[in-house]
């Protein structure tokens, strides 16, 4: 194990943000063009975006970030489902209603609930889902996330079963990084909640996740652990967003420079209301105007890496937000231990902005154009870390992953719609089979998705 060392700069960020002068048109113009060649940006550059304020600047730094979306991920969406699987913990962290302070019901899933609640959301048309839990190692050991991760993958539903599983979990050691590697893990994603230190200790007065760099090296040890996809993320409102988002250029910047490849995804959810968190008291709330500059940015910053929405974001500003480089989103959540069934109801992490059923918000997206995808094949096929970035920066990933969205889509249209929904997602694949670059590719998933109505499944490339 490496020696732990903080790799973020504090003082750098201070004076990149403090003092400096209001960025002029022509600097603006000389980023976003440097962006729009989808090459990333460096800490300065961000943080001179960062500091924008003029209407028509940001209208530039939204046009460019929907164009490079565009380019890298086409209209595509991947879509997953979060599951809790335990409440259970052992941290205080003050904005977050399993904080073990308070007083409520606690819960894990048997195996026998595990493997209903993956019914329940494979019948959605979910292939891909995040594994969440509190800290707690005497009710949720790594042998009990490890035991969950076996009896979700085995469990099906009508032939079908989940094809990845993310694992979002309390910071641990190399050797359970590598159990959870063993186990079949998809992107292990954790969020440092904010990259200020003090403020971090402020938020985070107990438990284990109490210790800032043991937080903060987690990604370097999963990496270690042979785990090559990694999610980050910051809980923003906890401090300044500027900070934060130049704090995640920085962990990607580490990333990138001791591994030789980024974080797969970077995820950017919003304090929300939860059991005991008074979210008013919380003096770096972030506007909606704040939330879509930050996103667009990161989107210039890292054109490669997958930026994740989840449902605490209200349905119509989410639909804003998705259009400013979002590629993957939570739909149909339930934030409960076991909430996927009627019956459960058991206090939850966050409250839910956007509790549209599943297939509502697949409708509102295809009637948007976009094309929701449901696509596991990269990972399945080896193509993760290093060499999903080097597939992807060739712009080849547009041959594989445009066919397998439709592919999958229609299989989601076969299994589970009805017919106005089926008949709106055809629509939509027969408009996008044109968009796909090669020919021979065209035919062939031409072929295979006629061979998806005939009932086969699977087919990607």
């Amino acid at each position: 194990m490496k020696t732990l060392k903080k790799f973020i700069n504090e003082d750098k960020i201070q004076e990149l943000l403090i003092n400096q002068s209001i960025p002029t048109s022509e600097e603006v113009t000389a980023i976003v063009n440097k962006a729009l060649e989808s090459k990333g940006l460096d800490l300065e550059e961000v943080a001179t975006l960062i500091r924008v304020e003029d209407s028509k600047q940001l209208d530039q730094i939204f046009q460019a970030a929907k164009k490079i979306k565009q380019s890298i991920y086409g209209n595509r969406i991947v879509m997953f489902a979060p599951l809790y699987i335990s409440n259970y913990c052992v941290n205080g962290c003050l904005y977050c209603g399993y904080k073990c302070g308070n007083n409520m019901q606690r819960k894990k899933l048997t195996d026998e609930e595990l493997a209903s609640e993956a019914r329940q959301i494979i019948q959605m048309g979910h292939k891909r889902i995040v594994l969440e839990a509190g800290e707690d190692e005497e009710n949720c050991s790594i042998d009990y996330v490890i035991n969950a991760m076996n009896v979700l993958y085995k469990a099906k539903q009508d032939d079908t079963s989940l094809r990845r599983i993310n694992v979002n979990i309390a910071a641990t050691s190399v050797e359970n990084y590598e159990r959870l590697k063993a186990a079949e893990i998809g992107t292990y994603t954790l969020f440092q909640e904010t990259y200020h230190e003090e403020t971090y200790k402020k938020y985070h007065p107990q438990g284990p996740k109490s210790n800032y760099l043991y937080h903060l090296i987690a990604m370097d040890r999963a990496m270690e652990g042979g785990i090559d996809d990694v999610g980050i993320g910051a809980l923003f409102g906890l401090y300044d967003y500027r900070f934060e988002v130049l704090a995640l250029m920085m962990h990607k910047d580490h990333l990138e420079e001791a591994f030789g490849v980024g974080p797969h995804t970077i995820s950017v959810p919003r304090i929300k209301k939860a059991n005991n968190v008074n979210v008013n008291a919380m003096p770096y709330a972030v506007t909606d105007d704040e939330f879509k500059k930050l996103v667009a940015i990161i989107r210039l910053a890292v054109p490669y890496t997958g930026i994740i929405l989840s449902t605490r974001e209200e349905a119509k500003f989410r639909e804003e937000v998705i259009n400013l480089g979002v590629s993957q989103i939570s739909a149909g959540s339930k934030t409960d231990v076991g909430g996927y069934h009627e019956e459960a109801r058991i206090e939850t992490q966050f409250e839910l902005a956007d509790e549209r059923p599943h297939e509502v918000i697949i409708k509102s997206l295809l009637e948007k154009g976009y094309l929701p995808s449901y696509c596991t094949a990269c990972y399945r096929a080896g193509r993760t870390g290093d060499r999903f970035m080097q597939v992807a920066k060739t712009g080849a990933i547009q041959n594989l992953c445009h066919p397998n969205a439709l592919m999958t889509l229609k299989e989601y249209l076969e299994d589970y719609c009805d017919d106005e929904l089926k008949a709106l997602g055809n629509r939509v694949i027969e408009e996008n089979i044109s968009k796909i670059p090669s020919d021979k590719m065209r035919a062939n998933t031409i072929e295979r998705l006629e061979r998806i109505a005939n009932g086969e499944r699977d087919l990607y490339f």
